[in-house]
């Protein structure tokens, strides 16, 4: 019987909590446990249990994998925190800032070496294939970490480019978790690569739904810096959009405000770059955008060759994530 979302939230918490870090050096395992105490949804571990969940009930085969790829994901987040400059991860200090820089970089790593021993435990055959999977994956993900960066210092970046710059950065590993756990389950390849699909799509989705909220939704709802994205002038779907449905003059003006020229902060500059996305109409296009990846990735699960029965923690998991109000 194919278990809900939260149930497999639950096993995998609790199979987080009795892992057990070395107690020598703790100067380098300290910020690893308090990285992974911060909590979280841990949408990306669960995906790989729920994943193998499709093809059967024994899970504790997974746990490994799900572990690897949470571990990886936090070790992503320790370095990204570091080169966003950032202050706050889930409302409590970065890693970086708690402690200091070089350590921060140091647990990361380990975090990283870490995710590869939990992989190491698989039978020879199936080790090379999650291997294979996870070093594509890894690699894609800092594609789109440095493609981020370098849209910062570009007044030229495309709506394809900003696609493929979230799916590597956000999307991949969504699609990989999936992916991950149905090939430990025994997913056929065509299954396999469907899961990826769809997992794929759905993090696109969400990244899109993502930055509706931030600019559209008021603070209350949220619970984030409202217009976070406006301050931090990012080049997301929304921006390049309204670059292109405003008229001239307006989309001059935008891109203004998104220039180092422009003196303009705060509450103002959240309020004029809202206000011009508001003109042209862009939530509506950026809607579209997302139901259309939406569909997509349910197009990608209607053909994973499993009865439909298993297949609803799936749609109910994406429909939840999709259809937030903050």
């Amino acid at each position: 019987m194919s278990k809900s979302i939260s149930e497999l939230q639950k096993i995998y918490s609790d199979a987080l909590s009795e892992l057990k870090l070395p107690t020598v050096t703790p100067n380098l395992y300290d910020p690893v446990t308090y990285l992974l105490g911060l909590g979280g949804k841990r949408i990306r571990p669960v995906l790989v249990l729920a994943g193998c969940n499709m093809y059967g009930e024994e899970l504790d085969q997974a746990v490994g994998m799900a572990h690897a790829v949470e571990y990886f994901h936090n070790f992503s987040l320790m370095h990204d925190d570091i080169m966003d400059k950032a202050d706050l991860r889930r409302g409590k200090e970065t890693v970086h800032k708690k402690y200091d820089i070089n350590t921060a970089i140091l647990s990361g790593d380990v975090m990283l070496i870490k995710a590869y021993e939990f992989i190491e435990q698989y039978p020879a055959e199936l080790q090379v294939a999650l291997f294979k999977i996870f070093n594509q994956t890894s690699v894609k993900i800092c594609e789109g970490q440095q493609l981020d960066i370098d849209f910062e210092t570009r007044d030229d970046v495309t709506i394809v480019e900003y696609i493929k710059m979230i799916s590597n950065k956000t999307a991949v590993l969504l699609g990989a978790a999936l992916r991950f756990g149905g090939m430990i389950g025994g997913a056929s390849h065509s299954d396999a690569e469907h899961l990826y699909a769809f997992g794929k799509n759905i993090g696109i989705a969400f990244q899109v739904q993502d930055d509706i909220l931030d600019v559209f939704a008021s603070t209350l709802d949220s619970g984030k810096i409202e217009g976070g994205d406006i301050l931090q002038k990012k080049k997301t779907y929304l921006y390049l959009k309204s670059l292109e449905l405003l008229g001239e003059e307006d989309s001059k003006r935008l891109a203004f405000l998104y220039s180092d020229q422009n003196e303009i902060q705060g509450d103002d500059l959240v309020k004029e770059g809202r206000a011009l996305m508001e003109n042209c109409h862009v939530k509506v296009y950026a809607q579209e955008l997302k139901e259309n990846y939406q569909q997509l990735a349910f197009s990608h699960l209607q053909s994973v060759s499993v009865a439909e029965d298993k297949k609803e923690p799936l749609k109910t998991f994406a429909q939840a994530l999709l259809n937030r109000a903050n």
